[in-house]
């Protein structure tokens, strides 16, 4: 993956967003969460308005009016620059194309977890299955609601790539509570032993 002047996942939401048409930040922000891609990429306002800064910093954005809607605040409008096109274009085929090594809180979990005893770990690993339930019964209904409004597909895949993610990790963690509470873990006795011996 090639450094990016500006890397952050926001910020790529942000030139797909003007790619549409030029929009001041407010109307930004409304447009991801009317569609959704918040449950992909982390929006919040203050992050927002930094990474706008750094796009015209760069020259992939710049402001192309200032608007006064009654009482409301003054807002500015922004617009892509053809730089912010190429690099909207590059990066999104980058993103694509390449897979890259992703640091996920649970993989770093799972790396440490013989620090808490089995049947400590036994025990979260449960509850991490259920609360991944829940998730995958709620991603399902939406996917329902979706299907019954006839959104098309093209719009809801990253909610379809969430879930296969998530039905795989139930897999995984089935499996390995089960490999757990059956002692079939290869290494467990010796995790054991350095709980029972402190």
């Amino acid at each position: 993956m090639s450094e990016r002047p500006v890397s952050n996942p926001l910020a790529l939401a942000v030139l797909a967003c003007l790619a549409e048409r030029p929009m001041h930040p407010y109307e930004m922000a409304s447009t991801m969460r009317e569609r959704r891609k918040d449950d992909a990429i982390k929006l919040n306002y203050g992050s927002l308005y930094s990474v706008i800064e750094s796009l015209c910093k760069h020259g992939f954005i710049v402001a192309k009016e200032t608007i006064k809607d009654g009482k409301r605040p003054e807002r500015t409008v922004f617009e892509l620059t053809e730089n912010g096109r190429l690099e909207l274009g590059d990066w999104l085929s980058e993103l694509l194309s390449e897979p890259t090594k992703e640091y996920t809180h649970f993989e770093a979990g799972l790396s440490l977890m013989p620090v808490l005893s089995p049947e400590e770990a036994l025990k979260l690993l449960r509850r991490r299955v259920e609360m991944l339930e829940l998730e995958l019964a709620k991603a399902r209904s939406v996917d329902a609601y979706a299907r019954e409004r006839r959104i098309p597909r093209l719009h809801m895949v990253e909610r379809e790539f969430q879930v296969s993610q998530r039905e795989a990790e139930v897999s995984f963690v089935r499996a390995l509570i089960d490999d757990l509470a059956g002692g079939r873990l290869d290494g467990l006795e010796e995790w054991r032993s350095w709980h029972t011996a402190g």
